[in-house]
């Protein structure tokens, strides 16, 4: 169920609360109200000066509140605004409609930046090869092999907290094949905030390359790796190494059971929008991967409420609590 607006009567509650020093953590839990909708009611309804006060933040409030009933119309700005995010940081409709609303600036729906899309293509255009199915959809192939693996820890014994994604470090791997089997990229997600880390895998799928490569990306945030889920791919039979090195439990999802690693096979995909199934890994080198990897990172995630993965996670990485979802 949808909920209301904040009332003036919040407002001043937020008022008190915040000019007691009161975070928006502690001020959501006393109002009743969501912290991304105090986070969000600070930022965009405080002061210029940074001060909150309630009577000037529900003006502002009804001021957009008003604005926004007012059907908008696709103008030049917002068109040059959407051709922007889709050609140079590969957003899709949702995250430029969604980070348009947080930041009070005018944009139309995502699905009026869908129909744009379509008249670019029947236009003859390519903007519609900046959207990460390039308006189609493709079957994936069920496949790869999860045989051979000593000493696996199954899906089933992780924690449940893991799976209520209630604390940030918790962790899912998966690796990118290139053409014919060649070449190869590791993927690492948290599954909290979906912050992605990847590199290119010199020898391939090669069990102790990759354990060696994981390690050395993950140890500078080791006291928040809890736990790694990964595929049942001959890949990972060095999980234990892992393991071990990290202080974190391996664990290893049901075959063909890809839904229960479903964030690193989102992101997969969002990288596949960077990297063709059919391009050589050859022509990849470590820059292009970093470059690949900051831009994912950068993007706007409705369930963090527009902001971004590597924002959320770099905020809340020094904090001795876990971060709630």
């Amino acid at each position: 169920m949808k909920k209301s607006h904040l009332t003036l009567e919040q407002r001043y509650e937020i008022q008190a609360y915040r000019d007691a020093d009161k975070k928006p953590s502690e001020i959501s839990a006393v109002i009743g109200r969501d912290k991304p909708v105090i986070s969000r009611e600070l930022n965009r309804n405080s002061k210029p000066n940074g001060q909150y006060r309630a009577i000037y933040a529900h003006g502002i409030a009804q001021i957009r509140k008003e604005r926004l009933k007012r059907p908008r119309k696709l103008d030049h700005a917002m068109e040059t605004a959407i051709h922007r995010r889709l050609r140079e940081d590969q957003w899709s409709p949702e995250q430029i409609k969604g980070r348009a609303d947080r930041e009070g600036k005018p944009m139309v729906s995502h699905e009026r930046i869908h129909q744009l899309i379509r008249k670019d293509k029947a236009d003859g255009g390519d903007l519609y090869k900046h959207t990460r199915h390039c308006l189609k959809h493709r079957k994936r192939p069920v496949g790869g092999s999860h045989g051979g693996i000593r000493n696996k820890r199954s899906i089933d014994d992780r924690p449940d907290i893991v799976s209520r994604k209630a604390r940030m470090g918790d962790w899912e791997i998966d690796t990118i094949i290139g053409p014919q089997n060649r070449g190869a990229i590791v993927t690492i997600v948290e599954r909290q905030t979906g912050l992605l880390f990847m590199r290119k895998l010199p020898d391939g799928k090669h069990a102790k390359e990759l354990g060696k490569i994981v390690v050395d990306i993950l140890i500078p945030y080791k006291d928040h790796v809890h736990t790694i889920t990964s595929d049942n791919g001959s890949e990972f039979a060095d999980h234990s190494h892992i393991a071990k090195k990290l202080g974190a439990g391996f664990f290893f999802a049901h075959p063909y059971s890809s839904w229960e690693r479903g964030i690193n096979e989102y992101t997969n995909k969002l990288i596949r929008q960077y990297i063709p199934k059919k391009q050589s890994f050859e022509e990849l080198n470590n820059q292009y991967i970093k470059e690949i990897q900051y831009k994912i990172n950068a993007r706007p995630r409705k369930k963090l409420d527009y902001d971004n993965p590597k924002q959320i996670f770099y905020t809340n990485l020094d904090k001795k609590v876990a971060l709630v979802s």
